[in-house]
């Protein structure tokens, strides 16, 4: 049976712009290059789990301009359904820019546009799509309010929660977290959240402690290069990364979430091997340029696995 996603979050246009390395305080520094692509957390997470072969659906926003149209485009591209998609007539698209260094690392500036216009009303409207999937996901690229209505249609009916906590917050309503399934942030999203540093294995189960205390029985936290630390009902545990030569970070994180709710059982007892296969999609995306050109289909990342063999 085909796993069945519904992703609410941010569509952005994303200017990347590639450097050497970030300017100092009052630096004037030349780019090597800037590109323009669709991307935004909501829509990385979206395309990932609609190539994992995931049945996807978005509930989000745009503006009624160019990249709105180029992020209406992509989703469709990826057979997304668009139809909770909403255009706003007077609020223009939101954007991200990515400086990207040389290194493969970047840093990112987000301005919210049309994606901090979705009202309650919004989910209202996209109540079908939200109580007959399988698995929300969400972000915090959209109002909080929003999230929290969706999640309560998504609970009352049976639905698994997954929350991305990013960009960081520490405003975070309580009810929020006690409607959350799985919540999946990097270390600095956990640290900001609980107030406790993450430094190792020991660090990551007292964060996942503290979540519990929130109201947030089951974690994964991903700490990059090194792979994704997990707690749930049934264990905890640490799945390592693959070890690959980095060109772009972004949408790695995104990748992960996206391919996680595409392949984890709801019963989370194939949390480990989600993980190693969410790690091993992002691992593609990182040897990729750009958002959305970089996140992998199902068949590259089983044919991956198979050249291990």
């Amino acid at each position: 049976m085909t796993r069945k996603v519904t992703v609410l979050g941010s569509l952005n246009a994303d200017t990347i712009m590639h450097i050497d390395r970030l300017p100092k305080q009052g630096e004037t520094m030349a780019m090597h290059d800037a590109t323009t692509a669709p991307g935004g957390k909501g829509a990385n997470q979206a395309i990932a789990a609609a190539r994992m072969d995931a049945a996807t659906t978005f509930v989000g926003a745009v503006g009624n301009d160019q990249n709105g149209q180029m992020l209406l485009d992509a989703m469709a591209t990826d057979n997304i359904d668009i139809a909770n998609i909403k255009t706003h007539q007077e609020i223009g698209t939101g954007s991200a820019f990515i400086m990207l260094e040389k290194d493969g690392n970047n840093t990112i500036l987000i301005h919210g546009g049309a994606n901090q216009s979705l009202s309650i009303e919004d989910i209202e409207s996209a109540k079908d799509a939200i109580i007959n999937c399988d698995v929300l996901v969400a972000q915090f690229e959209t109002p909080l309010a929003v999230t929290l209505k969706a999640f309560e249609l998504a609970k009352q009916n049976g639905v698994f929660t997954i929350l991305n906590p990013a960009p960081a917050k520490t405003d975070i309503q309580p009810e929020l977290l006690s409607l959350t399934d799985l919540i999946v942030p990097n270390e600095i999203e956990a640290e900001t959240i609980s107030g406790i540093a993450v430094t190792d294995e020991a660090s990551m189960a007292d964060n996942a402690r503290k979540f519990r205390e929130l109201g947030v029985p089951n974690l994964i936290i991903t700490v990059g290069a090194r792979g994704a630390y997990f707690s749930t009902v049934n264990g905890a545990g640490f799945v390592p990364a693959f070890k690959v030569n980095a060109i772009d970070t972004t949408a790695a994180g995104d990748t992960f979430i996206g391919t996680l709710a595409s392949q984890l059982k709801l019963d989370l007892s194939n949390i480990a091997e989600a993980i190693r296969f969410s790690n091993r999609a992002s691992s593609i995306t990182v040897q990729g340029a750009g958002a959305l050109p970089s996140i992998p289909k199902l068949a590259q990342v089983q044919a991956a696995f198979d050249a291990e063999a």
